[in-house]
C-alpha cells in the first residue's frame, strides 16, 4: 500500500519562466532514460527479483514516482505563465497546440513515451545491470540539463535529482553483489 505525503521530497523552486529549460526537463519527465520509465521498471522488475533484494527495487521505484512530481512541478513552472509566442520559440509549439500547459509523457523532441522503455529480462542480474545503467543515464541527463541551465533555483533540486540517481546506482551494484554472493553458495536441501 502507498501513503501519499502532500509535500515533494525536495522543495522546487524556479526563478524564471524559461520554456527552453522546461523542454529540456521533458526528457526527465517522459523520455526513455526519465523517471516515469524508471519507477515503472523496478515496479516490474520487483516481481521476478529474488526476496533480498525485492524491497530496494520497490523502494526505489516509489522514491523515482515522487522525483517524476518533482519534473513536473518544476516544468509547470517554468512554462505556467509563458505566452503562446514564447512556448513555440522554445520548441514546444506542437506540445502547446495539443495539450496547452498540461503535461504530456513525452521526451525533449516530442516523441511520445513507450513501454518499450521499459526492460525486464526476468535475469536479476541482468535487469539488476540495466537498472544501473539507467541511474547512470538519468545522473548525466541531470547534469547536462544543468550545465545548460542558467536557473540556480532549478539547479538546486537538479542537483538534489542527480545526486539520487547516484545513490540509486550505488545501491543496484550493492544488490548485483548480494545476489552474485547467493548465487555461488551451495544449496542444502
Amino acid at each position: 500500500m502507498f501513503y501519499y505525503e502532500k509535500k515533494l521530497q525536495y522543495p522546487v523552486k524556479v526563478s524564471t519562466c524559461n520554456p527552453m529549460l522546461a523542454k529540456f526537463l521533458i526528457e526527465q519527465y517522459g523520455g526513455a532514460d526519465g523517471e516515469l520509465a524508471a519507477a515503472l521498471r523496478y515496479m516490474n522488475q520487483r516481481y521476478t527479483i529474488p526476496d533480498k533484494v525485492i524491497g530496494l527495487l520497490n523502494d526505489i521505484a516509489m522514491e523515482e514516482f515522487s522525483h517524476l512530481e518533482m519534473i513536473a512541478t518544476m516544468i509547470y513552472k517554468l512554462t505556467k505563465d509563458a505566452t503562446p509566442d514564447q512556448m513555440v520559440a522554445a520548441g514546444l509549439g506542437d506540445h502547446y497546440v495539443n495539450h496547452d500547459r498540461a503535461l504530456f509523457y513525452h521526451n525533449a523532441a516530442g516523441v511520445p513515451w513507450t513501454a518499450a522503455y521499459i526492460q525486464a529480462k526476468g535475469d536479476p542480474i541482468a535487469d539488476l545491470y540495466e537498472d544501473i545503467a539507467a541511474e547512470e543515464k538519468a545522473r548525466a541527463t541531470y547534469q547536462w540539463i544543468i550545465d545548460i541551465s542558467d536557473d540556480p533555483d532549478l539547479n538546486d533540486g537538479l542537483k538534489f535529482l542527480r545526486e539520487r540517481e547516484i545513490v540509486h546506482s550505488l545501491r543496484f551494484r550493492e544488490a548485483v553483489e548480494i545476489l552474485k554472493d547467493e548465487k555461488g553458495q551451495k544449496k542444502f536441501f
